[in-house]
């Protein structure tokens, strides 16, 4: 069926690379997400009126709710879609994600009223009317519900799409929560004990976890969240494999949306390398990225000498100081500047984002490492962050 749907309303489906495809993955997902929550939501809502069940009439305004969150993701894809114009050179696509803030924010929100209506029924309970009909909606809800659950997270997941994830989460917590009305309608039932209002106030703790639990998986590509490490590995890999690039360094990767990534990262080539070789080398690099892996990427130069004994070795010993400080350590941009009474030794120091040394103390303890294997060498060292999971520290 959802493949069938995909097939049916997403021209060329399989590219997933192309901005119209997305935004068709998002409409689809949307349109359908819209109409079975009305439906669902109007049915309960009527059921839990007519036999004044506030549970039942919780797990509707849940459905209604999440109904309107389809409207505002609908509307999110459509934002997002749009081409750069001179306002947003870099486009549109981030709308997404501030859809999905809007969607966890409503779904909170609705939850909190929810759970004041349940609390007035604990308070001053009223009998429910049990009824089979009522028990059919529920039991035919959770099937929707867990159809949707599966459909957003094919698509979410087909597209890497944050806000249908969060929709798919969404979707199954509400499968939860109507087994428990329906639960608490048979234990009511059962024992004569009158439990409606505990049970809606179960389903608003439900719909209050997942409102945080979307919240959070948003808020993290909103403040910039360190890119997945086998993505890193993937760009680092790629680099490394162009003849002429013997390392890379100081790489840093931002997006502006889902799958519109921007990078930029320091490649070292071999000195004696013809300047204007190496700058058609980097272009040809750049367009691949853009083509081959839907990256902007743009490349800094760094010239390396790799044919002086003495360089190297002081290079290499260096690095092996640093890592005796910490593993996790590595150097670059390495240069040598020889005086009559001393040597200094200028190189950068690349360290993890929240390194817990201060650059201060980080600096000192290098210094002295270095000056045990000379009194005559000087390290002259900038501390540099890196931004991503992995580390490549080794010339080829």
């Amino acid at each position: 069926m959802i493949n069938f749907i995909i097939k049916k309303f997403i021209k060329d489906y399989e590219n997933i690379n192309d901005q119209k495809v997305r935004e068709a993955y998002g409409i689809t997902a949307s349109l359908t997400g819209l109409i079975a929550n009305f439906i669902l939501s109007t049915g309960k809502i009527l059921t839990g009126i007519l036999f004044n069940s506030i549970s039942v009439t919780a797990d509707g305004v849940n459905n209604l709710s999440d109904g309107a969150s389809s409207l505002i993701t609908l509307i999110g894809f459509k934002i997002s879609g749009k081409p750069a114009d001179k306002d947003h050179p870099f486009g549109h696509a981030r709308m997404e994600y501030l859809t999905g803030l809007i969607l966890g924010i409503a779904v909170i929100l609705a939850g909190i009223e929810l759970f004041k209506s349940s609390f007035a029924k604990i308070m001053n309970p009223s009998e429910t009317i049990f009824s089979i009909e009522m028990i059919i909606v529920l039991a035919l809800s959770v099937f929707v519900k867990l159809w949707l659950s599966l459909f957003y997270k094919k698509l979410g997941d087909k597209i890497s799409s944050a806000t249908l994830k969060a929709s798919s989460t969404d979707s199954r917590n509400d499968v939860i929560s109507t087994l428990v009305v329906i639960l608490s309608l048979l234990i009511s039932q059962v024992s004569g004990y009158e439990v409606d209002g505990y049970a809606g106030a179960l389903v608003a703790l439900f719909i209050l976890y997942s409102g945080y639990d979307i919240l959070k998986d948003i808020l993290n590509p909103l403040l910039g969240e360190m890119p997945e490490e086998g993505f890193v590995e993937a760009i680092e890999k790629k680099l490394l494999s162009y003849e002429g690039i013997l390392n890379i360094h100081d790489l840093v990767v931002h997006n502006y949306g889902p799958n519109k990534y921007f990078a930029t990262v320091h490649a070292e080539v071999d000195a004696k390398e013809n300047i204007m070789h190496s700058h058609d080398l980097i272009d040809n690099i750049e367009r691949d990225f853009a083509k081959e892996m839907n990256i902007n990427l743009v490349i800094h130069l760094d010239p390396v000498i790799t044919d002086d004994e003495e360089i190297n070795e002081l290079r290499s010993m260096t690095g092996k100081k640093v890592k005796s400080i910490d593993e996790r350590l590595s150097i670059h941009d390495f240069r040598v500047v020889k005086g009559e009474t001393h040597t200094n030794l200028i190189f950068d120091v690349l360290v993890p984002v929240g390194y817990e040394i201060k650059s201060s103390e980080l600096v000192r303890l290098i210094e002295k490492e270095i000056k045990q294997e000379d009194e005559s060498y000087f390290a002259v060292v900038t501390v540099d962050k890196n931004y991503v999971s992995t580390y490549i520290n080794d010339i080829k």
